[in-house]
């Protein structure tokens, strides 16, 4: 018997689908959940997925979000694999939610965003190396070029080891289990600005 199939759930039948009772599942890192999720939803990384499927509830409908729709597809069939029967992939994920101008959640003590430290980090080390160059030896240019290329490979293939790396440091672990958390509300009073769904992510982040 082959594996059940998800299907794909949009931004404006979330909350019909969390007032049914469905569980939100956001697959993204802590920092990326931390700075803007769908209230309500809970933190399960995509890596962790399989390990902890057993924290969720096989007889209610479950929503996998992250943020643009890619991994949380990844997720969901994983789960479907698994033998959950009714999985649903919210499509264009938190950036469809911040274009159709749907209330996030984001805690108050966030991290800056991995795409902000990506970017730090990759300006000061080719900053470095190029003082390096000047004052120490001339080969710490190419390593500047290095940089420079790896910049362009995560935009060309939409992936950024450093953006995993820089996740899985400790100001962007996820808070001690029963650590208080102070959340505020986010999203825009203005008439939402449609965008379609699926326009690519900035360069080096993950989707």
């Amino acid at each position: 018997m082959s594996n059940p199939k998800f299907t794909i759930l949009r931004v404006a039948d979330v909350e019909n689908a969390r007032a049914a009772g469905a569980t939100l599942v956001d697959v993204r890192e802590f920092a990326e959940f931390a700075a803007a999720r769908v209230p309500g939803s809970r933190l399960i990384p995509l890596a962790q997925i399989a390990d902890r499927s057993v924290e969720l509830d096989r007889n209610k409908p479950v929503v996998v979000v992250c943020r643009t729709g890619r991994r949380s597809s990844e997720a969901a069939a994983i789960l479907c694999r698994l033998g959950f029967e009714d999985v649903r992939n919210l499509e264009g994920g938190i950036e469809a939610c911040r274009a159709d101008g749907v209330e996030l959640e984001r805690d108050v003590t966030a991290p800056w965003a991995i795409e902000r430290q990506v970017r730090l980090l990759a300006g000061a080390l080719v900053i470095a190396f190029i003082l390096l160059s000047v004052l120490v030896a001339q080969p710490f240019v190419w390593l500047a070029a290095f940089v420079g290329a790896g910049m362009m490979f995560a935009a060309i293939t939409e992936s950024c080891a450093m953006g995993l790396v820089l996740a899985r440091l400790p100001w962007n672990a996820r808070s001690k289990p029963g650590s208080r958390r102070t959340c505020s509300m986010i999203g825009s009073a203005s008439p939402p600005t449609r965008r379609r769904h699926g326009t690519p992510s900035p360069p080096g982040m993950p989707t």
